[in-house]
């Protein structure tokens, strides 16, 4: 390991903004034969209001959020709203930790661990918004490796309030038009589209061509100038999904590749169901082509 990043992992425990639980800590014994993933509460969950933030202020996370981009960029718009950015990479967290503090940003906060561990850090209703920023879609991994599968949708939906918002921006258009599909067997209501936001912009369907939402849900809500309200926390514009960019996205738009967006509410009675035949994996998989492997060498990640 580099002296570089040594010194960052050891700066990283200075930062008040972040913690880093040892997996230990909230990995249960697994029953005898069971393969299956048991998670016991951190003493963080459900009080991030209380022991980090001292208020009941909104919260959202970015998932894989890498240095941190949309956290910090977002939290500097919006100081009523608490943002935690998670990632497992300790090097990456230091540049947005390191920002928070030297900035003094109290709504800014940030989680070393696992995305598959998410369940034991957040009480129910706790996340009013998830944003999924640049994740690998997992070509030929497992389906339950992607962080729009019904498996993580579950694990969401256990912390996420009704009517809250997942956002999906990525490059792949393999993971966009995956995630739209367990979006359509699941009959989830999605409030903004995009297959190249930069190019043809984002559709924010009329109220009329949503499925009627159970009364639980917070319906968008639409001005005259494009903007629209993903809920009754903030009014998020699409110049706001455009003007926010990933270390990632900075490179992908150089290069010439679009950038989907899609948002949407996961409020789902029962199991969810996985796309199956709905997804043409096969399809998608050849339209991707190679540069997915391109974008995530080792040597260009965040």
């Amino acid at each position: 390991m580099g002296h570089g990043k040594l010194k960052k992992f050891a700066e990283n425990t200075t930062f008040r903004c972040l913690l880093q639980p040892d997996a230990s800590s909230v990995l249960a014994p697994k029953a005898p034969g069971s393969k299956a993933l048991v998670l016991r509460d951190h003493p963080i969950k459900g009080n991030w209001g209380k022991d980090m933030f001292g208020n009941d202020n909104p919260i959202v996370l970015e998932l894989g959020c890498g240095k941190g981009d949309y956290t910090i960029a977002l939290a500097k718009r919006h100081p009523e709203i608490n943002y935690i950015g998670v990632d497992i990479k300790g090097a990456r967290l230091w540049s947005g930790a390191k920002e928070a503090t030297l900035e003094a940003m109290p709504n800014v906060a940030f989680l070393r661990t696992r995305i598959e561990f998410i369940g034991a850090f957040f009480g129910p209703a706790e996340v009013s918004e998830i944003w999924l920023t640049f994740s690998d879609p997992q070509l030929r991994g497992s389906e339950n490796s992607r962080l729009s599968s019904p498996l993580f949708l579950d694990r969401y939906r256990s912390f996420l309030r009704p009517g809250g918002i997942v956002h999906l921006k990525t490059d792949s258009r393999y993971l966009f038009e995956y995630t739209s599909a367990v979006c359509k067997v699941n009959n989830l209501q999605i409030v903004a589209s995009g297959t190249d936001v930069y190019g043809e912009g984002i559709h924010v369907p009329e109220p009329s061509a949503s499925p009627t939402p159970p009364t639980s849900w917070a319906p968008p809500s639409y001005t005259a100038e494009g903007g629209h309200g993903f809920g009754d926390m903030y009014p998020l514009s699409v110049e706001e999904v455009t003007s926010v960019q990933t270390f990632y996205e900075k490179m992908f738009l150089q290069m010439g590749l679009p950038i989907t967006y899609l948002a949407f509410r996961i409020d789902h009675e029962g199991a969810y169901e996985y796309p199956g035949e709905a997804f043409d994996h096969e399809y998608w998989l050849e339209k991707e082509g190679p540069r997915r492997s391109f974008s995530h060498q080792p040597n260009k990640k965040q």
